[in-house]
């Protein structure tokens, strides 16, 4: 938490094939060692095969599976007096889509396909289909916080 200033958000550029800020983002999520090309690559390559399977736009395609895995509440940890207490709190909207596209990236890793691209295809499928682990993700984190709203008082 910076005292002197509030620190202005970095303004993300659009994707150069699509236009599309939200696969910008991605894209700079699947980033590793600093090596874009590699993940536009696996990225343009996962909607490539999704227009092939799903026979539908892939960029509204992403973007319906990421409006479906983002979270709506979460449960931060709040001690109070000696106990620490996991009190459910709204997530603001930025926070939403970086939580949705970590859940996706990371899912699509632990998935069974050869390819990271086949990987991605596959999870952004089942995330626009409201199934998959991303989907589980969310479920879980929304039980978690329905479970302990008895703590909801302590919200900061």
């Amino acid at each position: 938490m910076p005292r002197r200033r509030e620190i202005a958000k970095r303004v993300i550029l659009p994707d150069p094939k699509y236009k599309n800020v939200l696969a910008a983002k991605f894209i700079n999520n699947l980033l590793k060692a600093g090596k874009k090309s590699i993940a536009e690559s696996i990225l343009y390559g996962a909607f490539d095969i999704i227009e092939k399977k799903a026979k539908e736009s892939p960029v509204d395609l992403f973007e319906r599976a990421v409006n479906n895995v983002k979270p709506v509440i979460e449960v931060k940890s709040r001690r109070v007096g000696g106990s620490t207490y996991q009190v459910p709190t709204e997530v603001a909207a930025s926070r939403r889509v970086a939580l949705a596209i970590r859940w996706i990236i990371s899912n699509a890793k632990d998935r069974a396909e050869k390819t990271m691209r086949e990987k991605l295809a596959g999870e952004l499928m089942d995330a626009a289909n409201n199934r998959g682990g991303s989907i589980k993700k969310r479920e879980s984190v929304h039980k978690m916080a329905e479970a302990n709203k008895a703590f909801a008082h302590y919200r900061f």
